[in-house]
């Protein structure tokens, strides 16, 4: 049995500048102008959880569920009006076709891992068109730590596999893969990856 599992920002969709410029401007909403970081692999996890707990140090507040819950509703806002907008994200090249075949072949098995929060995947995985009816997903509201969310994609999926594939388009996802002993594919210029799954053999 195989295990492929996917990241989905700049990993299945188009969608990494457009969920970075309403998280920020999310948190930004909720607590005023804040200090950030100059990039997002300044951040010890990058993860919706993980770079906004780290924010909220590095400014002097105190952990607070009650200011990351706001954040997280007003970036769902924000995403939803992106979307009725301009219109759903853009699918990167044959990822949708190969996302379901994968998860219908009989010795694969599927699952998602991904640094956002659960409520703004499905978000943007459903507008994008995947079919995600029992999709095993792990998020961000699971754990701040990449290689944890990873990890619990893989325990979703069982211990019965011989091999597992993580398809990611950032360097922390070959770093994490790396730490699990992962097969890596890289997605998207950034990394040098793949920018069409058309030619990808299952």
């Amino acid at each position: 049995m195989r295990a492929f599992i996917f990241d989905i920002d700049g990993t299945l969709i188009e969608s990494m500048s457009v969920d970075t410029e309403l998280y920020f401007s999310s948190i930004t909403e909720v607590l005023g102008p804040v200090r950030v970081r100059d990039k997002l692999s300044d951040y010890d996890h990058v993860t919706d959880s993980g770079i906004l707990a780290q924010l909220l140090d590095d400014n002097g507040y105190s952990p607070d569920e009650k200011a990351v819950a706001e954040v997280r509703a007003i970036f769902v806002r924000g995403l939803k009006k992106h979307i009725e907008n301009v219109g759903p994200f853009t699918v990167i090249d044959g990822a949708a076709q190969f996302f379901e075949s994968a998860r219908k072949k009989s010795d694969c098995r599927v699952a998602i891992a991904t640094g956002g929060w659960r409520a703004s995947a499905l978000l943007k995985l459903e507008s994008a068109g995947f079919h995600i009816d029992g999709v095993l997903l792990a998020t961000s509201d699971d754990s701040q730590s990449r290689v944890e969310i990873m990890r619990s994609a893989l325990e979703q999926i069982g211990d019965d596999v011989g091999s597992v594939t993580y398809f990611g388009d950032a360097e922390w996802d070959r770093r994490a893969c790396h730490d699990l002993g992962w097969d890596f594919v890289a997605v998207g210029p950034d990394v040098g990856g793949i920018e069409s799954y058309v030619n990808v053999k299952l």
